[in-house]
């Protein structure tokens, strides 16, 4: 146990490392691909032109800490013996050494072609070449060495800056107090008397740079301790007995997942005419309806939080959340005041998690037949079946002008106006003014065709969607809300699909805040952890009173059959002055088994 925790620990250390060598900020981010090549040279990697183009596709325009985190834990350091590998290739006859000419014909025109000035840097490398032969095996050590003198010289540059190393890493997606107004974040209650249990860290705790020592964890640290049964048969949610009676809506939605990791999804609009009860539900949507096996995405926790707004939308009051659980379904019961309300969906990113790894196959999207035109295979029109499903969000069966432009918006980035649609009722198939599944595959054929079979653009609209190229929607998660209402009949109106964060991190800090317990820091009274066990997650704020901005050490290493929101068991987290921030939250990987969540959050000095 110590072993794997040390190393742990010194990965974390050489993150940080690498990550402050080019970045000044603990919150930048890296703004481009020039700018990751750099970070991953410091880290002691030499990526390629492929492995940059792999993390750094067109649509990226930033990548965070964690992100870095998460690739370096997939790019591994280049060994010697691979590059000698690739080396002797060349050397056909085993002499140890590759001729330039033959060299240079390789490197221009082979793989990932380098230019003359570049293959001349290997010429220059006096200590490698003589006499018009290159010895490959001393460059191969010197590459390597040059990696590991990279990371170390980022290693002590951190450890030589007191200032440097004070820095510390999450994602800051949370809202700063000048970013909020006096409505979004509400002050904090009056805490009970503390009663902290003993936080002690273990005795063999390793006492590396990049965590308090164990004597000094002791006066400032914090520890929670929450063991939880088997949840996936939970059902504590339980449908009002006159339900089918109700008055009832329902809308369609889908969480997307962008380059950097944040969620986006739809919001809504609710109006209630008068006072009612309400029962409200979110669930993940089940897309295949043919088979036995539920589409993929359907362990993926969702949630609804319900707010008003006053001046602006970001001027909220939290109403309510849903708390309890029917399996994969969350829900909420209580009485509403007539008015206008925010739906806000949300999922904490436990589950929904970017793939990396590349697809095991290229699923053909268009073929020829035999006159010779253009047609969909079947498996990219299920694709599309499946999408149709997705965007048809009143469930009808048709897609409406406002129904087909979230579409347009979340592939293309516009939006199709009057004029374009009565363009589009004239040449493919409709119903009522509206595209049926049927015309949507049609749409879709021509833009196939406008581009001779080109796949490309469809590849664009596949990915926005959460596509792979296998066909598989492993970025998205799609979910369908009811809304019950016994004494009138209410309305929703999707209203933007774009990210919400400050929005939903507001509602999150006040639904954590209210329902969970409040611990204070030892040694630290105005740094307060809440932490708030629902059936579902377990979910964190760390709330600063302070007048100066701290750095909480977050260390989940002794939880158990849990993964978090953060996608490390180990980080950290800058808190600026009097500010609140969504921590993590936490699930279970293993529904069916018992877990434990363990978390010692300390002050950094």
């Amino acid at each position: 146990m110590q072993k794997s925790q040390s190393t742990e620990e010194i990965f974390y250390m050489n993150c940080r490392a690498a990550y402050l060598a080019v970045l000044k900020s603990s919150l930048a981010n890296i703004t481009s691909k020039e700018q990751l090549c750099l970070v991953l040279q410091q880290a002691g990697r030499n990526p390629s032109k492929k492995t940059l183009g792999k993390y750094w596709t067109q649509r990226t325009t930033k990548l965070n800490f964690d992100d870095f985190c998460e690739i370096l834990r997939k790019e591994k350091p280049t060994e010697e013996s691979a590059l000698m590998k690739a080396f002797s290739k060349l050397d056909i006859n085993g002499h140890g050494y590759i001729l330039h000419n033959d060299l240079y014909k390789v490197l221009t025109s082979r793989g990932e072609k380098m230019s003359p000035e570049e293959v001349n840097e290997f010429y220059s490398l006096a200590q490698c070449n003589k006499d018009g032969r290159l010895d490959y095996a001393q460059l191969c050590r010197l590459l390597v060495s040059t990696a590991e003198q990279c990371q170390t010289a980022a290693i002590e540059k951190l450890e030589s800056d007191a200032k440097l190393k004070q820095q510390n890493f999450g994602n800051q997606t949370e809202i700063s107090q000048k970013d909020s107004t006096p409505q979004a974040v509400p002050p904090s209650p009056e805490l009970p008397p503390r009663t902290e249990p003993d936080a002690t860290p273990r005795k063999a705790e390793s006492r590396s740079s990049s965590r308090p020592s164990s004597a000094r964890s002791r006066r400032t640290s914090v520890s929670t301790n929450i063991t939880m049964g088997a949840s996936s048969s939970t059902k504590n949610l339980s449908e009002p007995k006159s339900l089918q009676a109700w008055h009832h809506m329902s809308t369609k939605g889908c969480f997307f997942l962008e380059e950097d990791s944040e969620i986006v999804s739809l919001q809504y609009r609710l109006h209630l005419p008068q006072t009612s009860t309400v029962f409200l539900t979110i669930q993940p949507l089940n897309l295949n309806l043919e088979d036995e096996r539920p589409s993929s995405w359907m362990a993926v926790d969702t949630a609804l939080f319900l707010v008003t707004a006053n001046k602006t939308k970001e001027d909220l009051n939290l109403v309510c959340f849903t708390e309890h659980r029917d399996r994969e379904k969350f829900g909420w019961k209580g009485e509403l005041s007539a008015g206008t309300y925010y739906i806000m969906p949300f999922s904490t990113g436990c589950r929904l998690k970017r793939s990396r790894a590349p697809a095991a196959r290229t699923a053909q999207l268009v073929y020829r037949s035999d006159g010779g035109e253009l047609a969909l295979t079947k498996e990219f029109r299920a694709a599309l079946s499946d999408i149709f499903e997705v965007i048809d969000l009143d469930g009808n069966g048709l897609l409406s002008l406002e129904e087909y432009n979230f579409f347009e918006q979340r592939t293309s980035g516009e939006k199709c106006d009057e004029d374009a649609w009565a363009v589009c009722r004239e040449n493919f198939d409709t119903k009522k003014n509206e595209l049926t599944r049927q015309g949507f595959m049609e749409l879709n054929l021509m833009e196939a065709n406008d581009r001779e079979g080109d796949p490309a653009d469809l590849w664009v609209t596949l990915e926005s969607m959460g596509y792979n190229r296998a066909l598989e929607m492993v970025e998205a998660c799609p979910f369908l809300i009811d809304i019950y209402s016994e004494n009138t009949q209410p309305t929703v109106q999707p209203i933007s699909l774009e990210s919400s964060t400050k929005i939903l991190n507001t509602a999150l800090q006040k639904s954590v805040m209210s329902k969970g317990e409040a611990k204070t820091i030892r040694g630290h009274d105005n740094v307060i952890i809440y932490t708030n066990k629902s059936e579902a997650r377990i979910s964190s704020v760390i709330a600063n009173k302070s007048s100066h901005k701290v750095t909480v050490h977050v260390n989940n290493e002794q939880s158990k059959n849990c993964t978090s929101s953060r996608g490390m068991n180990v980080f950290a987290v800058e808190v600026p002055a009097r500010t609140k921030m969504v921590c993590q939250h936490v699930v279970p990987i293993n529904e069916k088994q018992e877990w434990t969540y363990h978390c010692v959050e300390s002050i950094v000095p």
